[in-house]
């Protein structure tokens, strides 16, 4: 015990040994013991040892630790130590300074694990510790086995294939409740680990875990959950069906119930739920068999997972990396699938007006204030919706009709938006919409045909645009013309009635003069004769008398000249007004008949307008029809007509050359 003492620090009565004596001294110990306790302190001496002197303890105590694990496991004290020191031997976890001392440590470690895995045994004795449930055993046999997988993980996991129940005793650790054991059997650095898991129920342990941790909302070991089924399921055929024959895909829904956009998004959160759409991305990839892709694609929608994406995609609130990859998800989920692609045409965003979720994308894609990504992701939504989707293709290019724009203008179509974007301002719009369009006419003859069609249809509506904008422009000539000759009428009937006004107003002021000397006549002539019965007057006074009243009649009958003169005037205004008011009421007749024609021109410009979207859904109807009674009859195993009249056309030409031919060469 004194010599124990010395080794972990004590004061030693004897002489100083060295590191490698005392090491020596201690591995003896270990192998030579009888009690259990010495070989227990011997054991925890070296562990202390371990760390500093990794050469002198690992060449000289690896063969007597190996040995306790076998022969000592009825105690878990010692076995852990044994363990703890294993692990500080052949682990490179201690940080070196020097760039030469970090690669002398490695090559330690790997020398050191190449000569504990050179006997399989020793593998197969440390997967049998793992079933030991006591903390002090299976934490450090799980960290040994892992430093064991970094330095030489093929060789390793060939031992533990071939080890019995050996792959069924790592998945074991997976069901541990403690969760710094199970952490460090899925640690991210632990890749060698997660690939040899194979199918001991690895899939069912994974998901309860999730969903025991809180799904998205869960911690680290919700993260390392995610990147393990990442590594079972990428490029892997065979687990990706054992995972969709399993109906684990419908586990997955409640993954992407995320809550009110008031529950916070915390940067495990976002990590986990992007881990979560990767994951679904894995099972949807295009790069998997198509037989594959489109049994998961179905299992999504029947489940109901592809709704619950979409309600992440219409939410308000989302990051937008998470937005992002939403994006990228459902596009992958619906991509070449029918009734996935039926689906989300279907979908509508919550505004108001209610508008197509696939409206509601575009118009982000061509708004040159959103992320590059999120355009760029919204472009592949778009051309994975119209993916070997002739209707989808169809119904994208009708939206590109004048018939089918609303009339009200409360809303704007997936057509309207492309326009928009080939003729915007912005390079990547431009971009974005040229190639969107193209994928709305890829390998769909039916709407490369409508679309001529509709080219040659739009210059014949140029032309009659043109004819009417013309008609409307000589009509407005016209109606402008009758509102200045109005206008001018309208200002001389005007002056004339303010002549009129003056002239009415001096006749009632001579009126009133006339009565005025008439009053005065008659007072005058009342006078006179008054006098002449009354007084003789002499010769001088009847003279002024009958002067007075030759003036006073001079001055009426000039006044009676005057005002018949007036009223010939009047006369005359009252004429020339009534004939200038026959001239308006005619103008007036005139302009109502002209209004009257306008307004029939409009309507045959309406009806015109009606007939020319009717034929244009007529035609495009027509064509429709045409190719499908075509497939129909190519079904049928009848041939085209009019290809059969070109062959016969070709062969007659051909064997009209080939006679000429035959001519030259006679003559």
């Amino acid at each position: 015990m004194n010599f124990l003492r010395g080794v972990m620090g004590g004061q030693s009565a004897g002489p100083q040994h060295t590191e490698a004596e005392t090491i020596q001294k201690l591995c003896d110990r270990v192998a030579s013991s009888t009690l259990l306790d010495d070989r227990r302190n011997a054991v925890r001496a070296l562990k202390s040892l371990s760390k500093k002197y990794r050469l002198e303890v690992g060449s000289q105590a690896m063969e007597h630790l190996t040995r306790v694990l076998q022969t000592d496991r009825s105690d878990s004290e010692i076995i852990g130590y044994a363990l703890d020191t294993l692990y500080n031997i052949i682990s490179n976890d201690e940080e070196e300074v020097e760039e030469n001392s970090t690669r002398q440590s490695e090559d330690l470690g790997s020398q050191f694990t190449e000569i504990f895995i050179k006997q399989q045994e020793n593998v197969t004795l440390l997967l049998s510790l793992l079933e030991e449930f006591d903390f002090h055993v299976r934490w450090p046999g799980v960290k040994l086995l892992t430093a064991l997988l970094k330095h030489l993980g093929p060789q390793v996991q060939q031992i533990i294939l071939v080890s019995p129940m050996g792959v069924s005793r790592l998945m074991d650790l997976l069901a541990d409740s403690r969760e710094v054991i199970r952490n460090d059997a899925l640690t991210r650095s632990n890749g060698a680990i997660q690939k040899i898991v194979a199918f001991e129920n690895a899939f069912e342990r994974l998901l309860d875990i999730i969903t025991e941790e809180g799904n998205s909302d869960g911690g680290i070991v919700v993260e390392d959950c995610l990147i393990l089924l990442q590594n079972l399921l990428k490029n892997n055929n065979s687990n990706q069906n054992f995972f969709k024959e399993g109906s684990y895909i419908q586990r997955m829904k409640p993954w992407f119930e995320v809550g009110d956009e008031n529950s916070g998004w915390s940067a495990q959160k976002v990590t986990n739920l992007h881990l979560m759409l990767q994951l679904v991305r894995v099972l949807v990839s295009p790069t998997n068999p198509p037989g594959a892709t489109s049994s998961c694609q179905k299992a999504m929608f029947q489940c109901g997972l592809l709704q619950q994406l979409c309600t992440i995609l219409m939410a308000t609130g989302v990051p937008a990396d998470i937005l992002t990859e939403t994006i990228n998800t459902v596009s992958e989920v619906i991509r070449g699938c029918q009734v996935n692609q039926d689906y989300f045409a279907s979908v509508n965003a919550p505004s108001n007006p209610p508008r197509p979720a696939i409206v509601v994308l575009l118009m982000s894609m061509v708004n040159e204030r959103q992320p590059f990504v999120l355009r760029c992701a919204v472009l592949y939504c778009f051309q994975c919706f119209l993916y070997k989707n002739q209707k989808g293709q169809g119904e994208i290019v009708s939206t590109l009709l004048p018939s089918t724009i609303d009339a009200t203008g409360n809303s704007v179509s997936a057509g309207q938006l492309l326009c928009g974007g080939l003729f915007s301002t912005d390079s990547l719009s431009n971009w974005c919409a040229a190639v969107a369009l193209a994928h709305a006419l890829q390998e769909n003859s039916t709407q490369k045909e409508l679309k001529s069609n509709q080219e040659f249809l739009r210059s014949q509506l140029a032309e009659k645009d043109s004819l009417i904008e013309n008609l409307k422009s000589s009509q407005t000539s016209r109606d402008t013309n009758e509102a200045t000759a109005s206008a001018r009428d309208s200002e001389q009937i005007a002056e004339l009635k303010q002549e009129l006004a003056t002239l009415k107003s001096q006749l009632n002021s001579k009126s009133v003069e006339i009565t005025k000397l008439q009053t005065e006549k008659q007072e005058l002539l009342q006078k006179i004769e008054a006098f002449s019965q009354s007084v003789p007057v002499p010769g001088e006074s009847e003279t002024v008398v009958a002067a007075k009243a030759t003036d006073v009649e001079g001055r009426l009958s000039a006044l009676l000249q005057e005002t018949k003169e007036l009223k010939n005037e009047i006369k005359a205004l009252s004429e020339e007004r009534t004939a200038i008011k026959e001239q308006l009421d005619s103008s007036n007749s005139t302009i109502v008949i002209l209004q009257n024609e306008k307004n029939q021109l409009e309507v045959n410009i309406t009806d015109s307008k009606k007939e020319q979207d009717d034929l244009l859904v007529l035609l495009a109807d027509q064509d429709q029809k045409i190719l499908s009674l075509k497939h129909k009859l190519k079904e049928l195993g009848h041939p085209d007509e009019e290809e059969d009249e070109l062959e016969s056309i070709d062969q007659d030409d051909e064997d009209d050359e080939d006679e000429v031919d035959n001519n030259q060469g006679d003559n």
